[in-house]
């Protein structure tokens, strides 16, 4: 698997560390990996990993440099919305895609980490972050919340996935809870039953300040063994 496009089912589900974790235990097996964020919204001007953003929270628990941000607007929105508040030209996802292919050509993987979840807009036209993964035949990881509502909101991102004819390449709790709660319980065997198989990954909340080794390691724990982990949920 040269190129993985992780995507959530919505803003705040935990893609960033997930990504973090699969670009970790990549590294830890010699993998030459690259990650790509294609636009970062919410974030003033700047250059990862030295400006804050998605890319420099994995460069801080991966100590990983082949970083790439193809696009920035200050404003929290959807891409196509922030970049049109802004006054800039919103991303070609077209020549990202191009991008991309490019970079795999050298490493062993390329993660492509989406903003929001696998339907929002990058342009006026809507092209989504499901189109970059068509254009370049990658496989979708997809991030989920723990508790209330996550079944539907993961049912219909699978959905859309399968619509698409998009391979998903699982489905990993980005954010488990210290104590969870009954329905956190019932919601990972169900989550689970929506894959089709064992969780990808069912990573602990709080994980944003450790440093790489320690986020090594419990990596290694939350990710099943196909992404290089131990997990058994």
């Amino acid at each position: 698997m040269s190129l993985l496009v992780i995507t959530g089912t919505g803003t705040g589900v935990g893609k960033t560390i997930t990504t973090a974790a699969v670009a970790a235990l990549a590294r830890s097996r010699g993998q030459r990996v690259a990650v790509v964020k294609p636009a970062q919204t919410g974030e003033p001007p700047g250059t990862p990993p030295a400006a804050p953003g998605d890319l420099a929270v994995v460069h801080a628990l991966t100590g990983l440099d082949d970083l790439h941000e193809l696009a920035r607007y200050p404003d929290p929105l959807s891409p196509e919305a922030a970049a049109r508040t802004a006054g800039q030209r919103p991303l070609d996802l077209r020549r990202a895609a191009d991008y991309v292919a490019a970079l795999a050509e050298d490493r062993d993987l390329v993660l492509v980490e989406g903003a929001g979840g696998l339907l929002v807009r990058y342009d006026p036209a809507g092209t989504t972050i499901a189109d970059l993964a068509a254009m370049l035949d990658a496989p979708v990881l997809v991030v989920t919340a723990a508790g209330l509502g996550t079944l539907n909101h993961t049912a219909l991102t699978l959905e859309a996935l399968a619509t698409r004819k998009l391979a998903c390449a699982g489905v990993v709790i980005g954010s488990w809870p210290d104590r969870p709660g009954l329905a956190e319980r019932c919601n990972a065997g169900d989550l689970a039953a929506l894959a089709g198989g064992p969780l990808a990954g069912v990573l602990p909340d709080g994980l944003g300040g450790l440093d790489p080794d320690r986020f090594l390691a419990v990596a290694r724990n939350g990710m099943a063994p196909s992404f290089g982990g131990t997990l058994t949920f």
